[in-house]
């Protein structure tokens, strides 16, 4: 597919027409590609908008809000690191080790052998 001329493009914003839809726009004088895309729009109606996208609490979540909630985004941030744990860095702190005890992994307890 080739990709739309500048003059293709001048012509169908002018109607509202997508670039996909420009690209098959003929003529070689702009009056030839303004009538090109009024014959388009005829055939093919004019290009729907698509859906908008309903976010759940917001397009920012419900931490961060620009009014009546937490503030602001850095406060939004904080309040994720406190809630998981993490520093300024993004890192979770390194955890200590744990002491083991020099005794066998393996042995049971309160096992006795009977004799």
């Amino acid at each position: 597919m080739n990709e739309p001329t500048p003059e293709q493009l001048a012509a169908g914003e002018a109607h509202g027409l997508t670039p996909l839809m420009c690209a098959f726009l003929r003529g070689e004088t702009d009056e030839e590609l303004q009538a090109d895309a009024v014959a388009f729009l005829e055939v093919f109606g004019t290009p729907e908008q698509p859906a908008p996208v309903y976010r759940s609490g917001g397009p920012r979540g419900v931490d961060v809000a620009s009014s009546g909630g937490r503030g602001s985004v850095s406060a939004g941030t904080a309040l994720y690191r406190e809630r998981h744990g993490l520093d300024e860095d993004g890192k979770r702190p390194e955890k200590k080790p744990v002491p083991t005890g020099n005794r066998d992994p393996f042995a049971e307890n309160g096992y006795s052998m009977e004799r």
